[in-house]
């Protein structure tokens, strides 16, 4: 289910990404004439390709969204937990300050014929 809804959102990404390219920046969208080329409705493309911005922008948040609820409450995260979660178990907790009764960790010591200096 995840893997489908992040195939979609590649395409709503690559879309919208084509529609604003697409797009004239003075609102002209497609315009290939000067000033006076309105004949073949340049004014109504612009309008289609900035209303399909703004739906394939809606359709992003929203998939975007979908992950996000079908990620947290998704297939593994209820029986076996993460791999992070259960490291995060598997690590000693510290003692706390002055009341812990733990000792230092031991530091190496040199063996007898090592002359290297550190």
């Amino acid at each position: 289910m995840i893997t489908l809804l992040i195939i979609l959102l590649i395409i709503f990404c690559v879309a919208l990404g084509l529609f604003v390219l697409i797009q004239n920046p003075k609102g002209g969208g497609l315009a290939t004439g000067g000033s006076g080329s309105n004949m073949f409705g340049v004014q109504r493309t612009g309008d289609v390709l900035e209303k399909g911005t703004w739906v394939l922008l809606t359709l992003i948040v929203i998939v975007s969204l979908a992950i996000t609820t079908v990620g947290k409450s998704g297939s593994g995260a209820g029986s076996a937990g993460s791999k992070i979660d259960s490291q995060i178990e598997k690590s000693v907790t510290p003692s706390p300050i002055g009341g812990g009764t733990t000792t230092p960790p031991a530091t190496a010591t040199p063996k007898a014929g090592d002359t290297s200096k550190k």
